[in-house]
């Protein structure tokens, strides 16, 4: 790649630097492979304004390695053809699927079960919740027997895990694979920071949902990343220092605009990326 053998240090970092703008500018580039594990993706409520098909599509063309569905593009009463068809659209787009939620779970086990089972066929690791109190003693042998991890979901203020204190509440004692997911937005919502929010949760952290909101108030309107409370480089510096797993979903979750929300995401996309190459 290079003649000059001899370039200093300096002039190395000035090549590389310049060789991965231009290559972060490339359309349809993802940065998963040069951000040490943490996967850029997207929760597909984002684009929900569109059929799956075609959320899946843009979900591609926008860069995104990992998508992480919804009930509205992927029920979990799916039946098994419809779940592989699902599977083969997104292996077809070189997409994997990293979480399925927000998922509701109460006190009777076999409707937690079937949950469960349903995420087993369609191959999803993680599921994000939103469950009742009395839901725990079933999710307990649940993540057990199936192996797979359950991340409680804020919901902003008024909701039961507004925050984060109310989370490792509802977490303590029981099996590890029952942590968080993190919706860094309505945590802004809560009055909470999002980087010491990430800290509050090292070990139990397995899911991102990625927005900024313009106050720290109920009623904030959502912005472009870094627009208001939410700065990606602290947030991304911060989920590597807790360790977060390589298989967390780390998902870019964009509520505005329903009809047309393209170029926000992009604008989004590219506020992210920007701090995961300063990574």
């Amino acid at each position: 790649m290079f003649n000059n053998l001899s370039l200093s240090r300096r002039q190395l970092l000035g090549v590389t630097a310049a060789s991965l703008a231009a290559t972060i500018g490339t359309p349809g580039f993802s940065l998963a492979a040069a951000t040490n594990g943490l996967n850029l993706g997207i929760q597909l409520y984002s684009l929900r304004g569109y059929k799956v098909d075609e959320a899946l599509k843009h979900a591609k063309s926008l860069g995104f390695t990992h998508v992480e569905f919804y009930s509205g593009m992927l029920g979990t009463n799916a039946s098994k053809e419809e779940i592989a068809s699902i599977k083969k659209q997104v292996s077809d787009l070189g997409l994997t699927i990293s979480a399925h939620g927000v998922n509701g779970f109460n006190k009777n086990a076999d409707a937690n079960r079937a949950i469960f089972e349903f995420a087993k066929t369609a191959g999803i690791g993680t599921l994000s919740a939103d469950p009742d109190p009395d839901s725990f003693a079933s999710l307990d042998e649940l993540v057990k027997e199936f192996d797979i991890k359950v991340a409680i979901h804020n919901h902003g203020p008024r909701h039961r895990y507004n925050k984060a204190l109310d989370v490792l509440h509802a977490i303590e004692g029981h099996d590890e694979r029952i942590g968080a997911c993190a919706d860094l937005g309505h945590y802004i919502r809560s009055g909470e920071k999002p980087v010491e929010v990430i800290r509050a949760f090292k070990g139990r952290l397995y899911g991102i949902h990625l927005k900024d909101f313009a106050t720290m108030e109920d009623n904030a309107k959502g912005v472009i990343l870094g627009a208001g409370h939410l700065n990606c480089l602290e947030v991304f510096q911060a989920l590597k220092n807790v360790g977060f797993p390589a298989d967390g979903a780390l998902s870019l979750e964009y509520e505005e605009n329903e009809s047309n929300p393209l170029d926000d995401i992009r604008q989004c996309a590219a506020v992210a990326r920007e701090a995961l190459a300063k990574m």
